[in-house]
């Protein structure tokens, strides 16, 4: 049986009492795992001086780890640099938060090298390697030139921006084609899917007949729709038993009957913080009636303290969150509960219960499963209401959420309201309807899917010449 290597730029080596502060991709490896022996590579987290980096390899339950060290040069150019303060923000649409070096480009393609170095250490011939994420676009073009001809499949778990945003970047005519280089390129909704198609017939011509298969240099690269999903039955026993935990019962004694908004959001420029606060300050001004009966709970744990956009929002929403409960908090009562630190899943899925209605107001995200968990922690009996940002891939799935423009902060508001006062039978159609659809795409299936897909797919072979490419008929149809 074929192995697989999941690579990705962090490596989560379990540890006892982990499984319920797992992240998707963990969850998903874990379903992957299960069927076939593999291992997991990547970063182990620790920046050390030059020359004292060094490779573990830890098995956990029959599983491998394989962690490898960055020099504090590399970390701070490849991950600080050009990962987080150029990629991560056009990808987000935020050219405007690009802050574009040449010696960061070096260090992310001196890291992705080294990856790649290491990786040829332990790669068998009939090995499956399946790369996540934006920090290794180029990893597979490394690969290649490296003699390696293995099945190599990608995930991009953040948007992707048409080629009118995707140009902006600099040599994006080296990086963004370099993909490629993969088998299967997966996405999380059809417009990514799109938008990265658009850029492969724009920008690199490459021809196609049907917009999902590219063909590259005698071989064919195919893109496909992966959408990330939740473990609905899971999360839903974590909430039940949850519900009466102690932290979970004493947020629910100190609101006093207070009716309970929840955010939860790493500190981040694309997450809406901001519009989201000021969204809730209007509801409250436009609805003196609620003052004192409902209470906003977000979490938010800082992330990327070191990068100045993120100390410079950090300040940002602490102004605002400071701003609202002066004005409109009493002695009794503060309408905004800020928390900067994590949870564990099943406490949150135990919040989310708790809750009347859920803020997800990303300005862009690729997917949000907070939004697809708060969903699957509600009971069926009394759900609680979800309002989702039209620009978060899972307000594809979640079609009974409340969408609205998170650029709108009276679209918000209304929201607010509309959720707060929603009869019991319409909050029950929407959940079901939603917590259905969701349950057809259970993130252990999302793995599989994955690697069924990038078995199945044949790339060595050529377009043949006298088949017209979509790209040659879009040229001909200009001149």
């Amino acid at each position: 049986m074929a192995r697989v290597i999941a690579v990705s730029n962090r490596v989560s080596v379990p540890t006892k009492g982990s499984a319920t502060r797992a992240g998707g991709l963990e969850v998903a490896l874990a379903a992957v795992f299960a069927n076939n022996p593999g291992v997991w590579f990547g970063w182990s987290g620790k920046t050390v001086g030059e020359g004292e980096t060094k490779t573990q390899i830890v098995e956990v339950d029959g599983q491998q780890y394989t962690t490898i060290d960055l020099t504090r040069t590399d970390h701070n150019e490849y991950y600080n640099g050009f990962a987080n303060r150029v990629l991560w923000p056009i990808l987000h649409y935020r050219l405007d938060l690009a802050d574009y070096s040449l010696r960061d480009l070096s260090g992310y393609l001196r890291v992705n090298s080294r990856f790649a170095q290491e990786l040829s250490k332990i790669i068998q011939r009939d090995d499956i390697l399946w790369v996540h994420d934006y920090h290794l676009i180029p990893l597979a073009k490394t690969l290649r030139e490296l003699g390696f001809r293995n099945r190599i499949g990608f995930f991009l778990h953040t948007p992707l921006p048409p080629p009118e945003v995707l140009t902006a970047l600099p040599n994006h005519e080296s990086l963004f084609p370099s993909l490629c280089a993969y088998d299967l390129v997966g996405f999380q909704t059809e417009i990514e899917t799109a938008n990265f198609a658009r850029y492969l017939i724009s920008e690199c011509r490459y021809p196609s007949r049907d917009l999902k298969t590219f063909y590259v240099h005698g071989r064919s690269c195919t893109i496909g729709v992966y959408p990330v999903g939740v473990s609905t039955d899971e999360i839903g026993a974590w909430a039940a038993q949850s519900f009466n935990a102690p932290l979970v019962t004493r947020v629910r004694h100190s609101l006093e009957n207070r009716a309970l908004v929840i955010g939860v959001d790493r500190l981040d420029y694309s997450k809406g913080l901001l519009a989201k606060i000021e969204g809730f300050k209007h509801f409250l001004e436009d609805n003196r009636e609620w003052l004192n009966k409902v209470a906003f709970l977000q979490i938010t744990p800082r992330s990327r303290s070191e990068v100045r956009e993120y100390i410079s929002l950090n300040h940002e929403v602490d102004s605002a969150v400071g701003h609202i409960n002066g004005t409109f908090g009493q002695a009794d009562w503060t309408p905004i509960r800020y928390v900067n630190r994590s949870y564990a899943r099943n406490v949150l899925a135990g919040l989310y219960r708790s809750a009347r209605a859920a803020l997800v107001t990303p300005l862009r995200d690729g997917m949000n499963l907070v939004a697809k968990e708060f969903v699957a922690s509600q009971a069926e009996e009394d759900p609680g209401v979800l309002i989702l940002s039209r620009f978060a891939g899972a307000a594809r799935e979640c079609e009974g959420a409340l969408i609205i423009n998170p650029y709108d902060v009276r679209s918000i508001s209304s929201a607010i309201k509309l959720a707060l006062e929603m009869p019991l039978e319409e909050r029950q159609s929407r959940h079901r309807a939603t917590v259905e659809r969701l349950a057809k795409n259970d993130i252990k299936d999302w793995g599989r899917r994955f690697i069924d897909d990038l078995i199945a797919e044949k790339s060595d072979y050529l377009l043949p010449a006298s088949t017209p490419s979509l790209v040659e008929a879009a040229v001909k149809g200009a001149t």
